[in-house]
């Protein structure tokens, strides 16, 4: 019987959520997604001082432009990895959707948006039958995304075979490169698209059901079932909207380069993965925001950017990249671990003094009767 009862008239402990009973400022401090920010800070501030040329102009342009890919495609991906999944298949997506729009503008006579739309709706095919395999036949998705990948690839390939198609119409290639509010500006006209997704994806993610129902999902997918999430119409749903993403990347892509090839953004998925895990997601589920994401997107290229500038060659940059997306993913571990022992420490020294309260109040009780 708890003291409650014996007594009516005291008041019942307040209860809370564990995370909840630190302070707010610790809770949005000290996070995985707050250090990212405050690195990528921390090395645009140092390239800024030291790299030649890096407070150029043209700098945060040419930045803006080659990692709007990664970030269009690192909002979906979050998600698909925080219910504990994951698509491989972004990049031949990319590749695929290219392909289409190179060949429907060029041999079939549509004009640019016409193309773009059905490349679209093409890449929002390929999620739904990636979905459809993960969902509802319950396949691995590591499995059916490294499958669907050489799938899309070489039906990119097949369809355009090696040549490029680079006939587009100036406007629509300016349009792709074009800045917000003219020249005067580093920010290309690509961020218009990717705020708007990126407003709506953090809507959806982190002040609906739906994001909470991803969230469960990703720590304990069949207890999510049992407390009413659609488990495989969440996990379809995240797939699609994947695809179309990354169709429309490939579209940017197209459009950026003023080429379409079979073998347009080979290797991209491998980026966006390290953006999406570097951001704070966990590669087990159940954890990652967008600010973080967003935040290891732009860090990843700060990073590339002002290596270039110091004539560093590709080798070398991804294998910078490559130690600090381990010294990431090994500094959340043993934070976890380090909260874990604390937490194992704090409960064996907890039944002592429980123990002497119970007994204080069952003399106290003891003595008024």
């Amino acid at each position: 019987m708890s003291t409650t009862l014996l007594h009516p008239d005291r008041p019942a402990a307040p209860r809370t959520y564990a995370s909840y009973s630190k302070p707010l400022w610790r809770r949005a401090l000290l996070t995985r997604e707050f250090a990212v920010i405050a690195l990528l800070l921390v090395v645009y501030l140092y390239s800024l001082g030291n790299v030649p040329n890096f407070d150029g102009p043209l700098t945060l342009y040419y930045l803006f432009l080659d990692i709007a890919p990664i970030l269009l495609i690192a909002l979906p991906m979050a998600m698909v990895m925080i219910t504990a999944e994951i698509d491989l298949s972004v990049a031949s997506v990319v590749g695929l959707s290219s392909v289409l729009v190179g060949v429907l503008h060029q041999d079939g006579g549509l004009s640019i948006p016409a193309a773009a739309l059905v490349a679209v709706v093409a890449g929002g095919v390929c999620g739904a039958f990636n979905g459809f395999l993960v969902s509802y036949v319950g396949l691995p998705s590591l499995a059916v995304t490294i499958g669907t990948m050489a799938l899309y690839r070489g039906i990119a390939v097949g369809l355009l075979g090696t040549r490029a198609v680079t006939d587009f119409p100036e406007r629509w290639t300016d349009l792709a490169k074009q800045r917000i509010f003219g020249d005067g500006t580093s920010y290309p006209m690509i961020l218009i698209p990717f705020v708007l997704l990126l407003a709506v994806s953090a809507w959806l993610l982190h002040f609906s059901g739906f994001g909470r129902g991803i969230y469960e999902i990703g720590l304990n997918d069949e207890a999510a079932h049992f407390t009413g999430v659609d488990v495989e119409r969440t996990k379809f749903l995240l797939f699609v909207i994947s695809g179309a993403v990354s169709a429309f990347a490939g579209v940017y892509y197209t459009l950026r380069y003023g080429s379409a090839r079979g073998d347009n953004a080979t290797g991209l998925e491998l980026q966006v993965i390290a953006a999406v895990v570097l951001g704070g997601v966990s590669v087990f589920g159940g954890r990652g925001a967008l600010h973080g994401v967003v935040a290891g997107v732009v860090l990843i290229g700060v990073i590339s950017s002002a290596m270039r500038l110091e004539g560093q060659t590709v080798n070398v940059i991804n294998i910078v990249i490559g130690v600090l997306l381990v010294l990431s993913v090994l500094s959340s571990s043993l934070l976890a671990w380090a909260a874990r022992q604390l937490q194992a420490r704090s409960r064996g020294s907890r039944p002592t003094s429980r123990r002497r309260a119970v007994a204080a109040g069952i003399q106290k009780e003891g003595q008024e009767r």
